[in-house]
């Protein structure tokens, strides 16, 4: 096809990897750009694949550049970061082509604090919660030592800024720690602990309109058994049995209020909403909004859309979400992390240490999206803490997690550095026994 679109991606994980295959799958589609982009990114396409090692998703007068010097024809703001520095409101300044929110609407994912007051003012299910100026401001208001609380920092913090206290020692102790995470732990949320089962669930939004996607529920504690610290996410079972259709009446109705309250906010909301749930006795309660894809939930959902990836995103920057017909296949997906050993906490001494496996798995079928890797030579070596992560695809969970955990095995680091959870989509495999 003549005049190929360029398209510029902004993640350097397994998100990016994953809205790199789907790029790459559109006939529209000549040339993709990430950044900062990972090396395995090439190996899921045969699109020209070129990444920005040295920049970040921040790096906006960079972007800026590449995107007009590139003629490119499409840029996907997929991360937090990207979000919150504006990247989306400079690129609209120079009127190119750009899906994902704008910095004031992606306030509902850079702002806890914002985002509580938001949900409370439109009537969405939340929990209890307190906001406080300083780590002072919060000692003096401790709370009762007989309930349990998460205290979370209100800015963006990897998804490791929330921190859970269960006596009044431990909650000193987490507002004191909020002073770790720099700027985004100043403001600090204290909410009630919920107990019930978590998920996420993923919305096309075009301003006015949404699409649901699908949902997923993420792994967080690095070990089995839900145990140990929380991660980025250790991998992801797509459409989970706990979404049953009372849950999704909920979600819609929650997506259609968010929709409504940021248009009447007059900040708009397009781009991918993500909701993060918790059923509570059958009802859902919202832990947080995100203003993007999930990761690693994106490499299980993303793959399940069959439309062309570059005609949904015109449509929703064109305000046409309602003339999608936006269709999913009816596979189940189970991504699990490959990760370094030690990971999250100290994994320096695997760094640049070899993995093998890949072109192994890649033979079998299974998709393998990059994210803390690199080529050196003829290796892979491993460049981050969540190295890669592998996607198995089935007619159930038995089947999809057999085909990921199959794969698994191909894999090893040198030095016997590689470490998984075992036990990804438990919840589901006990549902159906």
């Amino acid at each position: 096809m003549n005049n190929l679109k360029t398209i510029l991606i902004t993640d350097g994980g397994g998100r990016g990897a994953a809205l790199v295959d789907k790029y790459g799958q559109s006939e529209q589609v000549g040339k993709i750009l990430v950044v900062p982009g990972n090396d395995l990114m090439q190996i899921n396409t045969t699109k020209s694949v070129v990444t920005y090692p040295d920049l970040k998703t921040t790096s906006v007068k960079e972007i800026l550049e590449i995107a007009q010097l590139e003629k490119v024809d499409l840029v996907d703001v997929s991360q937090d970061n990207a979000v919150e520095v504006g990247l989306v409101n400079e690129l609209n300044k120079i009127e190119i082509q750009t899906v994902g929110p704008t910095r004031e609407a992606g306030q509902i994912e850079w702002d806890k604090a914002w985002a509580r007051e938001f949900m409370k003012k439109y009537q969405i299910p939340s929990p209890e919660y307190s906001v406080y100026h300083s780590e002072e401001e919060a000692l003096k208001d401790i709370r009762d030592p007989n309930r349990k609380w998460f205290v979370k920092a209100s800015g963006l913090a990897e998804g490791k800024g929330a921190l859970p206290a269960e006596s009044s020692e431990e909650l000193i102790a987490a507002i004191k720690e909020m002073a770790k995470f720099g700027p985004a732990g100043e403001t600090i949320l204290i909410e009630e602990w919920k107990t019930g089962e978590e998920f996420s669930a993923f919305a096309l939004c075009d301003g006015e309109n949404f699409v649901y996607v699908g949902s997923a529920q993420d792994h967080k504690r690095v070990n089995d058994g839900d145990t140990g610290p929380n991660t980025g996410g250790m991998g992801c079972v797509s459409n989970p049995r706990i979404v049953d259709q009372n849950i999704k009446k909920q979600v819609g109705e929650i997506f259609a209020k968010v929709i409504e309250g940021m248009k009447k906010e007059g900040r708009p909301y397009k781009g991918v909403l993500y909701l993060g749930g918790m059923v509570v006795k059958g009802e859902v309660f919202i832990i947080e909004f995100n203003a993007r894809w999930g990761d690693p939930e994106a490499q299980v959902i993303i793959p399940s859309i069959k439309n062309d990836l570059y005609e949904i995103n015109n449509a929703i920057i064109l305000g046409k979400l309602n003339d999608l017909n936006l269709e999913i296949d009816n596979k189940i997906r189970v991504v699990v992390a490959a990760v370094a050993k030690g990971y999250p906490v100290d994994y320096s001494a695997v760094k640049g240490k070899r993995i093998f496996g890949i072109e192994e798995v890649v033979k079998t079928g299974v998709k393998v999206y990059g994210a803390g890797i690199k080529k050196a030579g003829n290796d892979w070596v491993i460049n981050g803490g969540r190295i890669l992560y592998v996607i198995g695809e089935g007619n159930n969970v038995i089947e999809a997690r057999e085909k990921a955990y199959q794969a698994m095995k191909l894999i090893s680091i040198e030095g016997d550095n590689l470490h998984y959870r075992t036990d990804i989509g438990w919840r589901d495999l006990e549902r159906i026994k």
